[in-house]
């Protein structure tokens, strides 16, 4: 009975230990506390492989959280914590964030349809077509627009055809994404830089700004600004006690598995864990884990050229990484190979 009772409480304890209560930077100053990696008696010779392999794969900035405290950070080529880069696709990410404190705000609702916020004829579907689609479709990669129309990543209602009724194929496509932009500005009288500005900055001191390349919103900001955010949703949008995103029912739909074609995505978020994936200009789905080597429980912000957001509840742990692309893999639109060998690294680095 004895032996029992101590199985069970050991299956309580998350890996990596005991849950420690999460640590905020203030939010108006540079102080980050930090834990040395000895501490946490990692091996320091396998900290420099990771840190060689990231120099040597056009790395700008690499962040650890453990508890919220920075355990690494690390930046190269003459990048500093008050560099700006950008998010490239992670910050869709940051934008299903803004969305939900829409909504949680009343301005606007995911089930309506989007035509409420950007007119009948935003697309070139017939109107009984684009009346099916509503902002979850935008949120969920599932609006049936055809991701293979158009010009590059165009949002002119020329290029918005119709391949599909809305909520019937996955497919990743950027051009309804980009106008979540557009229903958050008709909604609520503010676009996604006043939600940044308004919202976080004065809670959490993260700043940064959505700046239009192409028919792109591109996300810039610090590294730092990235692990804030990570940590944000870490503690489920709430910073040190005070709700940001309060809507558990939306973070809790955002950051969990959005519709049954591909598992392994939430509201704009990459997830682990699941028994399969779909991957960007791909309809295949494949069997399995999209990080097998990370924890099954971690939450992802992906973008271009290895922009990454790794969140795990269990182990508490923030992983960021900005920079460029090293490998012709890691210049599509996300890459699932490059968190996974950072997560192989940090799996090592417990010095048994």
């Amino acid at each position: 009975m004895i032996k029992k009772t101590l199985l069970a409480l050991l299956l309580c304890i998350p890996v990596g230990g005991v849950a420690q209560k999460l640590y905020f930077p203030p939010a108006n100053s540079d102080e980050w506390d930090t834990v040395s990696p000895q501490s946490l008696h990692w091996n320091q010779a396998k900290i420099d492989s990771l840190y060689n392999y990231l120099e040597q794969g056009n790395t700008k900035a690499f962040i650890l959280l453990k508890d919220g405290k920075i355990v690494l950070e690390k930046y190269f080529g003459g990048h500093t914590k008050d560099s700006l880069w950008y998010w490239a696709s992670a910050g869709k990410s940051l934008t299903a964030f803004l969305t939900g404190i829409a909504q949680q705000e009343k301005y606007l609702s995911v089930t309506a349809p989007s035509s409420n916020y950007l007119g009948m004829g935003w697309t070139s579907a017939t109107p009984e077509q684009e009346s099916k689609i509503t902002v979850w479709h935008q949120l969920t990669m599932t609006s049936g627009l055809d991701e293979g129309s158009g010009i590059g990543f165009c949002t002119d209602d020329s290029c918005l055809t119709c391949k599909a009724d809305a909520g019937t194929r996955w497919a990743y496509h950027n051009a309804p994404y980009t106008l979540l932009d557009n229903v958050l500005l008709k909604a609520s009288g503010k676009t996604l830089n006043e939600y940044v500005q308004l919202k976080l900055t004065p809670v959490t001191g993260i700043t940064g700004y959505y700046y239009l390349v192409g028919y792109n919103k591109i996300f810039f900001s610090t590294a730092r600004d990235m692990a804030k955010f990570g940590l944000l949703v870490l503690n489920k949008g709430n910073w040190n006690g005070y709700p940001v995103l309060a809507d558990t029912v939306f973070f809790n739909r955002m950051t969990n598995t959005s519709q049954p074609f591909n598992k392994s995505y939430g509201y704009l978020w990459w997830l682990n864990g699941k028994s399969s994936y779909m991957q960007p200009q791909s309809q295949k789905v494949f069997e399995g884990f999209l990080f097998p080597d990370a924890p099954a429980d971690v939450i992802a912000a992906l973008g271009t050229n290895g922009q990454i957001i790794n969140i795990s509840p269990s182990r508490n742990m923030v992983v960021i990484r900005m920079g460029g692309a090293s490998k012709i893999k890691e210049r599509a639109a996300v890459s699932s190979s490059l968190s996974n060998r950072i997560w192989q690294f940090i799996n090592s680095f417990e010095d048994n």
